[in-house]
């Protein structure tokens, strides 16, 4: 019972660190209750994403076998690329959005444009937790070194991808709260460069399974994404108005 104790908390803490990181950097501090929510409403989204890309394997190759859901979803080739190049980052980052737009948006709270950015970081981060869950014990013959290997992995990778990738889109969110009669179009810019950057992520990592240095280039990824979210934490704190919600 500690064990998977231990366990569950290592699958947690990638998501906590960055957690405390970013919220260090909001200078007006979102009320912990609405900073909750929205974390366990993203990690609520983890399955949501999961049961959503199970529905495209039915649809798309109703053979598949399974008997294991996991292996299943690898195993038809063209449905995996599919997958993790289009779907998988579509979906994941549309519900990821889905808690910070129903349980954050039209609060009173959210009153400046940086806020869009730390919502969507939080939600993003309660997802990946629920994620590197699933990775951790789903692990065969899991141990306690095992776990912290993952946990440590994760932290740099997988959970600081979810964090950026979201950071990202929310400035996009902001950008289209302060530029009202733009606002569709800077969405649609937003969502769909987060999904590019979500897929060639997914891709280089699946290259990465087969040659280990393409590591250089998902390092080199994360360093340009955190280098573009840290640019935008600036610019955006120097915009005072209140954003304009509907």
């Amino acid at each position: 019972m500690t064990s998977y104790l231990l366990y569950a908390i290592l699958g947690i803490a990638p998501s906590v660190i960055w957690l405390l990181f970013y919220l260090h950097k909001d200078v007006n501090p979102e009320p912990k209750k609405t900073v909750l929510l929205i974390f366990l409403g993203g990690a609520l989204m983890g399955p949501a994403a999961l049961l959503l890309q199970i529905a495209a394997l039915a649809v798309l190759s109703p053979q598949a076998q399974w008997s294991n859901i996991f292996a299943a979803v690898n195993q038809n080739h063209y449905f995996f690329l599919f997958n993790i190049l289009i779907f998988a980052p579509i979906s994941e980052e549309v519900v990821k959005y889905l808690p910070v737009r129903y349980l954050a948006l039209k609060k009173p709270d959210f009153d400046e444009p940086l806020d869009a950015m730390i919502y969507l970081i939080i939600s993003a981060l309660g997802f990946a937790a629920t994620e590197n869950l699933l990775n951790i014990f789903l692990i065969p013959e899991l141990t306690l070194q095992l776990a912290l290997s993952q946990a440590v992995v994760r932290f740099l990778s997988a959970t600081f991808l979810h964090a950026l990738v979201s950071g990202i889109l929310g400035y996009f969110i902001a950008s289209a709260l302060l530029n009202f009669k733009k606002r569709r179009l800077i969405f649609t810019i937003g969502f769909l460069f987060a999904f590019a950057l979500h897929g060639l992520y997914n891709y280089l990592a699946w290259l990465f399974n087969s040659d280990k240095i393409f590591a250089l280039a998902i390092a080199g990824l994360l360093v340009i994404m955190a280098g573009l979210v840290s640019w935008q934490f600036r610019y955006l704190k120097k915009q005072l108005s209140v954003c304009k919600i509907r």
